[in-house]
């Protein structure tokens, strides 16, 4: 047979495969279609699942040993110090010195002007005098009658009502030179003077103003304070009390005085606690020899405590304090949330220090979201081998 016969032979062999290979890219075609749909539709299932679940961010507890400190507020106070009212009634007549003055003891605070008292004296003295000449009559009257009691002239009995006349005449003398003496220590006060070396703190009245004797008459004319030492009051949670005993050792921190501390050393506890609070009071002592520190000033008392503790610390915002009680929210191995009751040691501020109920190891949601519940599935927001956070996962390209 010639090469001529042959070709159409070979050419509709050629067709059959080529047809064949066309019908099986169209199958591959359809089936890679269809694999790549379920594909792109089971990334878009595990994507849209894995965006309802919250995003949480998770740390370990702190959990240290430390040097045990406790930090309480405070308040100061004067070591000595005392109000000034006036034992005199009348007008204030000088004044010497004005808040903020250092005075030393015996020193002129104010004069006070008191024409009642001098009244009252003068009347004291004219009635002693009068008591006097009375007396010095009375006993003249019985010296004649003891002189005439031996002749007769006089009977017994006369003579002892004379005698009884000037002892009663010699006993209002003395009382009345009492009041007197009484009326002049009282003109002493008319004068007020600093009871001790001090500052004057407090000033309440002016030249000119009507004062009236005794302290419930209204505030204190003047008010001294020795600053050179301060009394610092704290109130101690009861637990604590047992580790502070007197000569604990302190540090005083002021607002005024930033980053600077002065020492302070326990001096007295209350031995009692206060059943509204749940504290003890206690009294620690600040030398203060260059009167930087203020009386009346808040502070914050450091205490060293005598031996290190093991404390577990967590943001103040883990804490979910609902009906069941305080609890913190945890992530389990499986992603799921374990929720822990807990009891506070110390809050701190923006940090909490636990009591019981979490452990180092535990991974603490630090800031659970509003109605998290035992068992809920969560994402770790950064962690491998979890979703990401929506923000970090790339979506899905629709599909064509």
């Amino acid at each position: 047979m010639s090469p001529d016969q042959e070709k159409p032979v070979v050419t509709r062999r050629g067709l059959r495969i080529a047809a064949a290979a066309g019908v099986l890219v169209a199958i591959g075609v359809v089936v890679a279609g269809i694999t790549t749909r379920r594909i792109a539709d089971a990334h878009l299932s595990e994507w849209t699942e894995s965006q309802a679940l919250p995003v949480v961010a998770v740390a370990n507890p702190d959990a240290r040993v430390k040097k045990a400190s406790l930090d309480l507020p405070g308040r100061l106070e004067a070591y000595s110090q005392a109000q000034m009212f006036a034992r005199v009634s009348g007008y204030i007549k000088e004044l010497k010195v004005d808040i903020g003055t250092p005075v030393k003891a015996g020193q002129l605070l104010a004069e006070i002007d008191a024409p009642d008292l001098d009244q009252q004296i003068m009347q004291a003295e004219a009635d002693v005098a009068a008591a006097q000449a009375n007396l010095t009559l009375a006993r003249g009257i019985l010296e004649r009658g003891q002189s005439l009691i031996t002749s007769g002239a006089v009977s017994k009995q006369v003579l002892d009502q004379r005698a009884a006349d000037a002892e009663n005449r010699q006993s209002l003398v003395k009382s009345l030179q009492a009041n007197l003496e009484r009326l002049r220590v009282l003109e002493k006060y008319k004068r007020i003077t600093a009871p001790f070396d001090g500052l004057v703190t407090s000033r309440t009245t002016d030249v000119g103003a009507l004062i009236n004797a005794g302290s419930a008459a209204g505030a204190a004319l003047f008010v001294v304070s020795d600053i050179t030492k301060l009394r610092g009051y704290i109130n101690v949670p009861q637990n604590y009390v047992p580790s502070l005993k007197v000569g604990t050792k302190a540090d005083v921190s002021v607002p005024e005085y930033r980053g600077r501390t002065f020492p302070a050393t326990v001096e007295a506890s209350a031995q009692a606690v206060d059943p509204t609070l749940g504290t003890t009071r206690m009294l620690l002592v600040v030398d203060n020899p260059a009167g930087e520190l203020m009386t009346g000033a808040y502070a914050n008392v450091r205490l060293i405590l005598p031996s290190a503790e093991s404390t577990v610390s967590v943001p103040a915002s883990a804490l979910i304090f609902n009906q069941s009680g305080l609890r913190v929210a945890t992530v389990g191995a499986d992603g799921r949330v374990m929720l822990k009751t807990v009891t506070i040691a110390r809050d701190l501020g923006k940090e909490v220090e636990l009591g019981t109920g979490l452990v180092a190891s535990d991974r603490l949601i630090t800031s659970p979201p509003d109605g998290i519940a035992a068992g809920d599935q969560v994402r770790i927001a950064g962690e491998n081998g979890l979703p990401k956070a929506a923000s970090d996962t790339p979506k899905p390209k629709p599909r064509g």
